[in-house]
C-alpha cells in the first residue's frame, strides 16, 4: 500500500491518498533501464553526417607526379590526410529503430511511477481541470516548491484537463503531459511527478 501527499489546485495540503495497487510494483531496474535507453535512442533524429572524399568540393587533380619527388604517393587533395579533405569512416545518418513491446512499455511506466513514489517524488493534486489562469499554475507551483523542496515538476494530466494544459506552457520548471502520452522516460526524468487526481476516476481510469 503506497500513500502519497495530496494537495488542492491552490496548493493546500490535504489528507494522504492511497494509490492503486498498480503503483506498488516490484521494481525491475533492468526493464526500466532498457525502456529509458530505448526512449533516449528514439529521440535522436540520426542526422549526424560527415563528408567523404567523394563529397568534398575540391579538385581531383593529382597533387604531384607519382615518382621522383621523394614524397609519399598521393592522388587528389580530397584524401582524408589533407586539411579540407574528406573524413574517413565518419558518422553517417542512421534512423533509430529500437522498439519495446507494448506490455513492456506499460510495465516500465508503472515501474517508474512506483520508484518515484518510493523516493517521495510523487504527489497528487486535485482540481487541476478547473485551472483557468497561468497565475493559478504559478501559485500552485510555488506552493508545491515550498511544501516539497523540489525544483522541477512534471504534471501528468487527465483527459478532463485538456483545456488547462495551455496554462503550463510558459513555465520552465513545470512541464505538463497527458497520462495517456507519458512514458517511462518522462516519468523517470521528470523531477517531482504531480498526478492529476482525476486520472483515477472511473471515467478516466485506464491503468
Amino acid at each position: 500500500m503506497t500513500k502519497v501527499l495530496t494537495f488542492t489546485a491552490k496548493g493546500t495540503k490535504t489528507d494522504e491518498t492511497v494509490l492503486p495497487k498498480e503503483f506498488d510494483q516490484k521494481v525491475n531496474m533492468a526493464l526500466l533501464a532498457q525502456a529509458v535507453h530505448i526512449f533516449q535512442e528514439r529521440s535522436h533524429v540520426g542526422l549526424r553526417k560527415t563528408k567523404t572524399r567523394a563529397e568534398v568540393n575540391r579538385t581531383s587533380k593529382k597533387v604531384y607526379k607519382q615518382k621522383g619527388t621523394g614524397g609519399a604517393r598521393h592522388g587528389s587533395r580530397r584524401a582524408n590526410v589533407f586539411v579540407g579533405g574528406g573524413v574517413a569512416l565518419g558518422p553517417r545518418p542512421i534512423r533509430r529503430i529500437l522498439t519495446l513491446p507494448g506490455a513492456m512499455k506499460a510495465r516500465a511506466r508503472l515501474l517508474a511511477y512506483t520508484l518515484k513514489a518510493k523516493e517521495n517524488e510523487l504527489i497528487l493534486v486535485s482540481g487541476i481541470s478547473k485551472i483557468e489562469k497561468t497565475k493559478a499554475v504559478s501559485e500552485l507551483t510555488k506552493a508545491l516548491i515550498k511544501a516539497t523542496g523540489a525544483k522541477r515538476f512534471t504534471f501528468v494530466l487527465s483527459d478532463s484537463a485538456s483545456t488547462a494544459v495551455k496554462y503550463f506552457r510558459n513555465f520552465t520548471a513545470a512541464n505538463a503531459i497527458f497520462w495517456k502520452n507519458a512514458n517511462a522516460y518522462d516519468v523517470y526524468n521528470g523531477g517531482m511527478i504531480v498526478l492529476d487526481s482525476e486520472i483515477f476516476s472511473k471515467q478516466n481510469s485506464n491503468l
